[in-house]
This record gives structure tokens, C-alpha cells and sequence, in this order.
């Protein structure tokens, strides 16, 4: 390639985002960093700063951006540093930006991530929220904005690298997707201990190294259920074509069966740094940096069916898809909050689930028209959840 890349990464400092700089480190003739942008880690962010010199960095936090410009001057860095949501927007789809890593956990991402697709950019998505809250909304961004919609997720970069190259083609020859799933930290918990579950033992995932709020997820399959609908949307595809397996070992990302029942499975060792690769480098591959697959001291690769009563949270996203649009943001925020009241130690971990479908059952949506339509949504479904938390504490 003759001329370097220029990258924004929204979340630089949670695991994506750092996974992606080392990446990126490998490969500094290939790309360069536009900016960066974080909540409240000033730490992290600046010495991201030091190394990898970005035109831009970006707080959330106007107090913490204070601190970040004050550290910036006495570095006698050359790095302007904006705060607050809207910056999140304009680093995104600046017209000197090439590739946006969408890695800001949560409802947050959904802006800067439509910006991005609205301005055409190479749009690598690791925030799965985005879709899930923006659904045909955040779809219909990309295809007016002619964005480039690459999937972060191993799962769903899995299944993307296994299917045909043209999607006018995947009607006609697929039947459904497997996702996989380690099935977390309690996969194999006796049931009645779940109750006494702590944030400590819930953020042990097995494989990977996570923030706290996905660790989370893992442990009650909300993360499969948030990607069930990423792929509804990601795939065109109806629900019933998404099959969930649990497969501890998390060698094959996903799988693709297809009509004349012959399946391709994408295959590898669990490292984050392989999608995220395949995603800066697309429609070419590069060394990401990863362990490669040593076949050899596989000893067996199992899969299991999802227990609906191990797991009832997984379950939530079929219901989602077939309930009126705007549905899925419901079960979003009410899952954000719930499992910040359980990260809280407010909640109790079985108690998780009962706030997601208490929420879904007291909330009905209209079908969101706009941005603003998704972000009231999102407000009046966190109000409903945290009056059921009151509800399930009394």
C-alpha cells in the first residue's frame, strides 16, 4: 500500500481498543491514528498519546479532558484534545478519517457509530449495541452513506469470513449460522449456587480477558442473545435462521450451514487481535500477532445446546426480533442497567434476567424513526428497569 490509513478508535482504552493499537503497532507503514477517545481513563489515554501521536483525543468527561489537555502540555504533545459526546461524532466522520473502530461499550457507541456510517467510512464494529439499539435505523445509515460494515465480533467475523463473497448470493444458499458460545464462568454451576454469584466470579471469563459489563453478559448469555440480534441485522437474516451452541473450548468462532447441508466453520485460537486484524486489513489479511492454531494439543472440541434454564436471557433475543421494532433497544438499556445494579452489588445475579423480561413485558414501543426516537426509548426502558430493581429488592 502507498499511503498509510488513518484510523479512529472510539473506546481506545477498553480491550478492543487496545487490542486494536497493538495491532495497529504492527503495521505502522500501513496505518496511522486520526484519534482516540475514552470515557475517564486519563492514564491509559495519554500514554496511547505518547506512543501513537493522534491529531485528536477525545474525553467524554469534561473534567477528565481538563486533566488529559493539562497532562498533554507539560508532555508537549502536538494532540488537540475535545471533550463530550459530540467530539465522539466528529472524530468520526471527519472527512481525513478512513477506517472508525466502533469499540465504545454500550448505547453510547450508537451515535459516533451512525456518524461514522453516515460519513461512508470503513466502519469496524465491535460495538454490537449499535445494532442492536439502531437495528434498520443504524442499516440504513450504512447503505445511504455507503459505509463498509465490517463485523468485530469473532462470532460475526467468523461467519462473514465463511460466507459466499457476493450477500446477493446468500439466499439462495444458506440455511442458517451457528453462533458459539463458551457459555461463561457458571456453565457448569450448580443451579442453586447462582444466586450467591458475585461480580468477582462473574467477570472470571474462561478464555478472554474483558471488561466488567461484557463479562457480565457472558456469564448470563445476554452477550449471545445482543449478538443474535447483531447478526439478524448483520446477515439480513430472520431469526429463526440463528441458532445458538455452546462450545467451551471457543476454537471454532461460528459456523455456516448451508443448503446442501455441507458447513464451513471459521477456526482459530481465542484472541481478539485475529477479527480485529482481518477487519483493519480486509478485503486482505495481515499478521495480527496471535498464537496460531496448534492442532495438536486440541483433545477434543465439544458443543452443547444452551440450557433455557441455565440461561433464560438468551432467549430474550428471539422474542426481541418477532416484538415490534424499537423492542431490542428495551432489552438493551434494561440489561445495561440491571447489570450495573448487579456490578453494584444491588442485584443479585439471578436476579438479572427478571429485570430484562419484567422490562420487555411492561414496555411497548412505537417503531423509532430517528436517532432521537431510539434515545427515548433507551430512557424511558432504563426508568422502567431501575423501578423494577425497586420492585425485585422489596
Amino acid at each position: 500500500m502507498n499511503m498509510r490509513q488513518t484510523v479512529t478508535i472510539l473506546g481506545s482504552t477498553g480491550s478492543i481498543g487496545v487490542n486494536t493499537l497493538d495491532v495497529i503497532a504492527r503495521h505502522p507503514e500501513r496505518f496511522a491514528i486520526h484519534a482516540l477517545t475514552a470515557s475517564t481513563q486519563v492514564e491509559l489515554l495519554l500514554r496511547q498519546c505518547e506512543q501513537f501521536r493522534p491529531r485528536y483525543a477525545v474525553m467524554v468527561s469534561e473534567p477528565h479532558a481538563v486533566e488529559l489537555r493539562h497532562r498533554v502540555l507539560q508532555l508537549g504533545l502536538d494532540v488537540e484534545v475535545l471533550s463530550g459526546e459530540r467530539a465522539l461524532c466528529e472524530v468520526s466522520e471527519d472527512p481525513d478519517v478512513d477506517i472508525v473502530m466502533a469499540s465504545i461499550v454500550g448505547a453510547a457507541g450508537l451515535a459516533p457509530s451512525l456518524a461514522a456510517a453516515a460519513a461512508g467510512k470503513k466502519l469496524l464494529l465491535a460495538n454490537k449495541e449499535a445494532l442492536v439499539v439502531g437495528g434498520g435505523l443504524f442499516m440504513e445509515a450504512v447503505r445511504q452513506g455507503g459505509a463498509t460494515l465490517l463485523p468485530i465480533d469473532s462470532e460475526h467475523s467468523a461467519i462473514f469470513q465463511c460466507l459466499p463473497e457476493h450477500p446477493s448470493s446468500w439466499p439462495q444458499r444458506l440455511d442458517h449460522i451457528w453462533l458459539t458460545s463458551s457459555g461463561g464462568p457458571f456453565r457448569q454451576a450448580p443451579m442453586d449456587a447462582l444466586a450467591a454469584m458475585t461480580p468477582e466470579q462473574a467477570c472470571a471469563h474462561p478464555n478472554f480477558v474483558m471488561g466488567r459489563k461484557i463479562s457480565v453478559d457472558s456469564a448470563t448469555m445476554m452477550n449471545k442473545a445482543l449478538e443474535v440480534i447483531e447478526a439478524r441485522w448483520l446477515f439480513d437474516l430472520p431469526p429463526e435462521k440463528i441458532k445458538v451452541l455452546i462450545h467451551p473450548q471457543q476454537i471454532i468462532h461460528s459456523m455456516v450451514q448451508f443448503k446442501d447441508t455441507s458447513v464451513l466453520a471459521q477456526l482459530g485460537t481465542p484472541d481478539m487481535r485475529v477479527p480485529i486484524a482481518y477487519g483493519l486489513s480486509w478485503p486482505e489479511r495481515m499478521d495480527s500477532g496471535a498464537q496460531p492454531l496448534d492442532f495438536s494439543t486440541l483433545a477434543s472440541l465439544t458443543f452443547l445446546e444452551p440450557d433455557p434454564v441455565r440461561y433464560p436471557g438468551l432467549f430474550l433475543s428471539w422474542d426481541a426480533l418477532r416484538a415490534p421494532e424499537g423492542t431490542t433497544a428495551v432489552l438493551n438499556a434494561a440489561n445495561e442497567i440491571a447489570v450495573a445494579a448487579f456490578l453494584d452489588r444491588r442485584l443479585r445475579f439471578d436476579q438479572i434476567h427478571a429485570v430484562n423480561h419484567a422490562t420487555l413485558t411492561a414496555l411497548q414501543p412505537s417503531k423509532p424513526a430517528s436517532l432521537a426516537d431510539l434515545m427515548a426509548i433507551d430512557a424511558e426502558a432504563r426508568s422502567m428497569a431501575e423501578a423494577q430493581i425497586q420492585r425485585v429488592q422489596g
